[in-house]
């Protein structure tokens, strides 16, 4: 099959991509038919092994490259693979805008009297920067456990450090000069801002325009109701996605590329283990049992796992929070769409950390107090408006290693940042879990969840 046609349109030009898709799609014949008999949660789980092994098996026929982006079959399988995984990613990205730009107006004409809108910000502001720090903090401590880049185990690499934007411009960047470009743009902190003037605006004249602004306050309400039934049933497709999601990280990276950096893997994972445990000890001070919590979250952590995309979890991550664990609505909204670009634990917070400490023995750098200080105080402040999309984890590496004079060497992680999506699944997952622990202490102060959860 060397015609155009079948090589660069079809992109089918081997019978083991053809093998490969009709494995995949005998694969979701199975989960349709185990959906009716296993519970969400479970058939999550199982797509997620599914997964796995499928994209192993495809790298066993393969005969496991040392470089998958060389194998062209493998390139038309992850293509094929990534119209079903990517696409549904899509679809919920599609989701967001609506979701925060209407959830956010309704949170604030619904506040009480007694509330306020800087109170619910500081708070969440102060919970996501307040729980990276803490993330800094122990991934600053496992990777001096593991003595990190100590062994010069990582090669340095032809790897250019990313463009640094200062932090007042992205500060700036963060007030919407113009609402429907940042909504366009997924500048989910410019939509929060915007809204969050028409919500004070329509609370504020409601005291005397009641009966004018009615038909507005309705159709904000009935809105939320359908984008969220909209978000209900593309969350019920789930499981197929996560199958082709999971595969195609297998596939695309291969698993050769693991061994070279396991040290570094197994010290983030650790670390990502490590604050798991410390959001669970929040949530149960917070009145929430931790299995029922986990049970309950089950479904956008395993989608920020294989999805690699805080923003596009940020729907099913809302429908678990207020479903599931019966907490306000407008507070589960507005948390969670900071948090989706604010405050990310793992790639704001436990990344950089270990990336920064491995770089500095690596380069020979000395680190003292003043060092770890002076990493924890600008992992924290460059979390503000890092984006929740996969591969903006390099960005902020990129931000902390300059702000901490180690731009030099930022070409030593080049062997690192080559399997950053196995990094990115772990990372995604506690970016995730860290904004919904944040969204149930702030309900907790505002008491807007329920004691049963």
């Amino acid at each position: 099959m060397d015609s155009t046609f079948f090589s660069q349109f079809l992109m089918v030009t081997d019978v083991s991509t053809l093998i490969s898709i009709m494995g995949l799609i005998a694969v979701f014949i199975i989960v349709n038919r185990l959906s009716k008999k296993l519970s969400f949660t479970k058939l999550m789980i199982l797509s997620t092994l599914i997964g796995i092994g499928l994209g192993v098996i495809i790298q066993y026929v393969a005969k496991f490259p040392s470089n998958p982006g060389e194998v062209v079959w493998l390139n038309e399988v992850n293509k094929w693979y990534g119209l079903v995984g990517n696409g549904y990613m899509n679809l919920l990205k599609m989701l967001v805008v609506p979701i925060v730009f209407i959830s956010i107006i309704r949170v604030i004409m619904n506040l009480k009297g007694e509330e306020n809108i800087s109170k619910l910000t500081y708070r969440s502001v102060a919970m996501l920067l307040g729980t990276t720090a803490l993330s800094a903090i122990v991934a600053i401590v496992v990777a001096n456990i593991f003595k990190l880049g100590v062994s010069d185990a990582v090669t340095a690499s032809t790897n250019e450090i990313r463009e640094i934007t200062p932090i007042v411009d992205t500060l700036v960047e963060l007030i919407p000069s113009n609402p429907i470009k940042a909504m366009a743009d997924s500048n989910i902190v410019a939509i929060v801002v915007f809204a969050a003037f028409i919500g004070i605006a329509i609370k504020t004249l409601n005291k005397d325009n009641e009966e004018e602004l009615k038909p507005f306050v309705g159709f904000i309400e009935a809105s939320y109701k359908i984008i969220i039934n909209v978000s209900l049933i593309i969350i019920d497709f789930m499981p197929y996605a996560v199958v082709a999601l999971m595969a195609n990280t297998i596939i695309a990276r291969g698993v050769g590329s693991i061994l070279g950096v396991i040290d570094f893997i197994v010290a983030l994972y650790i670390s990502i283990l490590i604050m798991f445990i410390i959001h669970l000890v929040i949530i149960s001070l917070n009145g929430i049992n931790p299995i029922k919590y986990i049970k309950h979250v089950s479904k956008p952590l395993i989608l920020a796992f294989t999805s690699r995309s805080s923003l596009g979890t940020l729907p099913v991550a809302i429908e678990a929070l207020t479903d599931n664990l019966k907490i306000d609505e407008g507070v589960a909204s507005f948390v969670t769409s900071l948090g989706s670009n604010m405050g990310m634990n793992g790639c704001a917070g436990i990344y950089p950390a270990l990336m920064a400490v491995t770089i500095a023995n690596m380069s020979g750098t000395d680190m003292n107090f003043s060092f770890y200080t002076m990493l924890v105080i600008v992992i924290a402040i460059s979390s503000l408006g890092i984006a929740g999309i996969p591969g903006t984890a390099a960005m902020s590496v990129s931000v902390v290693i300059s702000g901490i004079g180690l731009g030099a060497y930022f070409p030593y992680a080049g062997g690192i940042l080559a399997i950053d999506p196995i990094l990115d699944m772990g990372r995604t997952m506690l970016n995730v879990n860290g904004s919904m622990t944040s969204t149930v202490v702030v309900a907790k102060l505002f008491d807007k969840t329920s004691s049963k959860s």
